[in-house]
């Protein structure tokens, strides 16, 4: 089964006429696109975006849960998840934290942006502050908790973006601009 963040995976199907979709070089320089093998209907692919918050729990110490869910299933992350087609940004990741952790927060200003050649999301984290709320594992975390950096759980973290956003934010990458890092797969 492929890894559902690939940029091809799971289309298999053309949405115009049901034919089988074909990885395709339409011009030089760009990259592979889905080409129906019937009716030449071009399956172009749009990124994901995600969005992520650290959220400040005091002390020198951010919100991590455990995921519940695949990919990534036991592993750690900040909350986040995919942003909406018309929700705001913003908005997305105050949502995502309380749905995942139980914790209201406010957005402080942008951490970095994270993307990676060959994968579909695009990740947008944030820097956050508890408003109110109760820390608790909601439905797609096995646990919550408030870690001081050299408490998290490094070896064990879900996502390469996530190790990446956690380093720049206790770095203080924040309310800078996107820095571009090595090119590699997640």
């Amino acid at each position: 089964m492929p890894h559902d963040h690939e940029i091809f995976a799971p289309y298999r199907f053309c949405p115009v006429c049901g034919g089988s979709l074909d990885r395709r070089l339409i011009k030089a320089g760009e990259p592979e696109r889905l080409v129906c093998g019937q009716c030449d209907f071009v399956f172009y692919l749009d990124p994901k975006v995600a969005v992520g918050t650290i959220i400040d729990a005091g002390e020198s110490r951010v919100v991590l849960i455990q995921r519940a869910i695949e990919p990534g299933y036991g592993k750690w992350v900040f909350p986040g998840g995919y942003v909406d087609r018309g929700e705001q940004i913003e908005a997305a990741g105050v949502r995502e934290a309380r749905e995942e952790c139980g914790l209201d927060v406010r957005i402080d200003g942008l951490v970095n942006i994270y993307s990676y050649a060959g994968r579909a999301p695009i990740i947008v984290v944030y820097a956050a502050a508890i408003v109110g709320g109760t820390l608790v594992a909601a439905d797609e975390a096995l646990d919550a908790r408030a870690f001081d950096r050299g408490a998290i759980p490094w070896n064990d973290l879900a996502f390469r973006s996530t190790k990446e956003a956690l380093e720049d934010y206790f770095d203080g990458v924040r309310l800078r601009g996107a820095r571009v890092r090595p090119d590699s797969r997640e």
